[in-house]
């Protein structure tokens, strides 16, 4: 059985249905009328393929690797009308996330004590309410959890995750605008080891238009956590603007240049009509998408699941 059948009998996630809606009626609510007016599958077809699916962000490489495969694939030459293509490009996209791996999309958790997990990503992507978010889904399962406020340097951030830690009942380490970030990830270090923490989670900068000095203070703070907590951080997550498309992939080539990135939070997927981005993503970067938000509540941020986000694309063809 495809993928394409077993989405059908899928318990769906309702907030992936309604959070892919944007990209659903946009670009793949034009591949459903695209299949149905090909009478014939031909080269022309597959150039429009092509062209839409460029236009929903997941990249002109990715695409054009995408398409040719489809060309290739020996099922679709059997097939008598284009809208049969369907469960194929399904399978496909499932394939080109996957890669022949097994992903996995958990935080990766210390078996031995504190987890650390260190947030990074360009001023402006939500990652101050993207920490408060994941923050809350440990609370929720009733684990301990410390933010430590390092982006001292953009105004309002300190006080912003101290607005969201008051609001989700959880501590937070602080200090004025302006001070070291390494020193507060290092108090907030010794204060979750000595009053035995599960989970600390460390805000960081993201000023690129200082990038030298910024990839310094990075590789300044991943060095004291793991001279603190053996293997840490666990998890180094970034966050990327899904509403910014290709120039978030951009970003995340910068930050992966400096700092071992395990892990992408991508925010606003409900905003945008370019969902397409989570593919580019895993093709060109080979790192998994580990939460997406699909929602400005709280709670709306998701861990990222393959078949419910093909799904959220699908829907209406499936």
């Amino acid at each position: 059985m495809g993928l394409f059948d077993f989405l059908k009998n899928k318990k769906i996630n309702k907030k992936y249905e309604v959070g892919m809606k944007k990209t659903r009626e946009g670009v793949f609510n034009n591949l459903k009328n695209l299949l149905s007016k090909h009478n014939r599958i031909n080269d022309e077809l597959f150039d429009e393929i092509e062209e839409l699916f460029i236009i929903s962000d997941i990249g002109v490489d990715t695409v054009v690797e995408f398409v040719e495969e489809l060309r290739n694939d020996k099922r679709v030459q059997c097939l008598a009308t284009a809208e049969e293509l369907n469960p194929i490009i399904v399978d496909k996209m499932f394939e080109l996330y996957l890669k022949g791996e097994i992903v996995n999309s958990n935080l990766i958790k210390n078996k031995d004590g504190l987890s650390v997990y260190l947030f990074v990503g360009v001023n402006g992507v939500g990652k101050t309410t993207t920490i408060a978010k994941v923050a809350k889904k440990l609370i929720d399962q009733n684990k301990k959890v410390l933010l430590a406020a390092a982006d001292t340097f953009r105004a309002g951030a300190v006080e912003q995750l101290k607005v969201w830690a008051d609001r989700i009942g959880c501590e937070v380490v602080a200090k004025e605008e302006g001070s070291d970030p390494s020193s507060v990830v290092f108090e907030a270090l010794k204060k979750a080891k000595e009053e035995n923490y599960d989970y600390l989670l460390c805000d960081t900068a993201g000023r690129l238009q200082n990038k030298v000095n910024l990839m310094k203070e990075l590789e300044k703070i991943k060095k004291i956590i793991g001279k603190e907590v053996e293997n840490a951080p666990h998890d180094t997550l970034l966050v990327i603007d899904a509403t910014t498309g290709q120039n978030g992939l951009s970003q995340a080539k910068v930050f992966m240049e400096s700092t071992e990135v395990s892990g992408v939070v991508l925010t606003k997927l409900d905003g945008t009509a370019k969902g397409g981005i989570v593919l580019a993503i895993r093709n060109k970067l080979g790192i998994p998408i580990k939460f997406v938000g699909l929602g400005e509540k709280i709670d709306d941020l998701e861990h990222f699941d393959i078949e419910q986000y093909i799904y959220g694309l699908f829907s209406d063809l499936i």
